[in-house]
């Protein structure tokens, strides 16, 4: 698929009912690091299906949530009508449609590897105000060497469409900081973990964009070495993984167009 913005697309029912949740803790350390309050506008990019915006919400704060994907950006709006502070737009990182100087915070979770950074970058400058804030949040079980996790990355790499062209894409750290270069950059973790039954496991693995969806000739085989997955490493009925929240935020270098 060559359109990154596509990608979600006929994910969003188990994106949205198994996807991992961001901890409420990211509220209390943007609270702490960059000065977060109630009366701040958000914009958050990539919003998918708003999870990221709904932590903004809960706070107080009025959020702008840009989504270029048709679906997810549907499963956001049906969130904007208990949240009269939350506005949907289709929108890219790289062409938001905001006016220049309109938002206090821009806030990423789980989509900044699929952005060009140098475009967005410029258009990050141009939407945020004058000491604005950039939080990059990502979300997601631990990739480790321990030998669940290994195993699961082996599963993802034999049984995936395309995750071992995508990998690298996911360790973003280097091209954070290549994107603050000459700025301000704090980074935060949040380590938990999640228990899965294999409802949960398949669900939250189907929700992924580098997984077959069904009729594609390697579903049954993905579908197949989930469930020999969980009979390996489940205890009590679910699969326990752990998990961490990373959390990049940053301000551009003053001066710099």
């Amino acid at each position: 698929m060559s359109d990154n913005t596509e990608r979600f697309t006929g994910r969003v029912e188990d994106y949205e009912r198994y996807r991992l949740r961001y901890p409420e803790a990211v509220i209390e350390i943007l609270e702490r690091v960059c000065g977060l309050q109630r009366e701040q506008l958000v914009a958050d990019i990539g919003a998918g299906t708003g999870m990221l915006a709904d932590l903004f919400l809960e706070h107080g704060n009025a959020v702008i949530a840009i989504e270029p994907n048709d679906d997810m950006r549907a499963a956001c709006e049906k969130l904007a009508s208990a949240w009269p502070g939350l506005t949907v737009k289709k929108g890219t990182a790289e062409a938001t449609g905001l006016e220049e100087a309109s938002v206090d915070l821009v806030a990423v979770g789980r989509a900044f590897h699929w952005f060009d950074h140098e475009k967005t970058a410029q258009e990050f400058r141009r939407i945020l105000r004058p000491e604005g804030w950039v939080v990059l949040v990502s979300n997601s079980r631990l990739r480790d060497e321990s030998p669940l996790s290994l195993d699961y990355e082996a599963l993802l790499r034999k049984h995936g469409t395309d995750y071992e062209a995508n990998r690298e894409r996911y360790d973003i750290a280097p091209r954070v900081d290549v994107f603050f270069t000459g700025g301000e950059l704090i980074r935060e973790e949040v380590h938990s973990e999640q228990r899965l039954t294999l409802e949960e496991l398949v669900g939250q693995t189907q929700s992924l964009s580098v997984t077959p969806e069904s009729g594609h000739v390697k579903y049954e085989g993905m579908q197949a070495a989930l469930r020999e997955f969980f009979a390996k490493w489940q205890a009590d009925g679910v699969v326990t993984m752990s998990t961490t929240c990373k959390i990049a935020c940053g301000q551009f270098s003053r001066g710099t167009a």
